[in-house]
């Protein structure tokens, strides 16, 4: 907290003097704040906030950038967002709707978890390192077999259950203990509802889901996989972080689909629909 107010204030090129005016407060408590002496409450760091949202201080890119962990030389480092901490030991106990199925999740960047946590009351946001050594990993390539096994891990192919496409993506990830791919982004219910209403090109679809780039995610999904994640750093999120990534969240969310209808309108005749796609991949079975 101290660094980031700190950064706050020389990047506004203010003194400790001014900042305090600017935000309603005292030089002193600007001092104390930025030697970690004390921690501004909730109200002033909703005044901070505020401050940083008058003069175009863009304080998520400070957030996101200061949850970076230095890189470490041949080591793995993930970042993993929990609503409330993480309690006794990792293990794969998401819910089964996510993009992958049950288990815990980590990014290669800090904003996807950041922004995934900031509406809750008390998150915690995780440094952890991986060690992939003895595991079994699958990892996923963008594309439609990408789309087709976050479809059926979201529920979006119930419809299919039975049928040798539903067979072919409920085992897809058999025997694996660990599952890298792209995060999709938050169009995804809507695409994938077209593409099963045939109204949609599986073209277009996998350019809607990829629209917005969110990196990567590594999801261990036995407890095997849990056992070599190691939490580097554990931090709780202040006020002032979950005000700045709601903000951020929002923007995003209204950029995915945007972006979604760019490519929609950019690949419409591009591809083939669900119908076509069912014929192609039993065919391949």
């Amino acid at each position: 907290m101290r660094d980031l107010i700190k950064r706050i204030r020389i990047e506004s090129g203010m003194s400790q003097e001014q900042f305090a005016i600017a935000i309603g407060t005292t030089p002193l408590s600007i001092n104390r704040w930025e030697h970690g002496k004390t921690e501004p409450n909730k109200m002033a760091q909703k005044q901070l906030y505020q401050f940083c949202k008058d003069n175009d201080v863009d304080l998520a890119k400070m957030i996101i950038e200061a949850k970076q962990y230095p890189h470490k030389e041949n080591k793995l480092i993930l970042y993993h967002g929990s609503k409330k901490g993480i309690v006794g030991d990792i293990a794969p106990v998401s819910r089964s709707e996510c993009d992958f199925g049950k288990g815990f999740y980590m990014g290669t960047n800090t904003l996807q978890p950041l922004t995934l946590i900031c509406a809750e009351e008390k998150p915690k946001f995780y440094t952890v390192e991986v060690d992939l050594s003895g595991l079994k990993v699958l990892h996923v390539e963008i594309g439609l077999e990408w789309a087709m096994l976050i479809a059926y891990y979201r529920k979006e192919m119930k419809d299919a259950e039975g049928s040798a496409i539903y067979e072919r993506f409920a085992h897809y990830a058999d025997g694996y203990d660990m599952i890298v791919g792209y995060i999709a982004n938050d169009r995804m219910y809507t695409e994938l509802t077209r593409f099963f209403n045939k109204t949609l090109t599986d073209v277009a679809l996998v350019n809607c889901l990829s629209a917005l780039d969110l990196g990567m995610q590594y999801v261990a999904v036995t407890e095997k996989a849990c056992k070599q994640i190691k939490v580097l750093k554990e931090e709780a999120l202040h006020p002032l972080e979950l005000f700045a990534l709601m903000d951020m969240s929002v923007a995003r969310r209204k950029e995915g689909i945007a972006l979604a209808d760019e490519v929609e309108i950019k690949f419409r005749r591009e591809g083939i629909f669900f119908d076509e796609e069912t014929t192609k991949l039993l065919q391949s079975l």
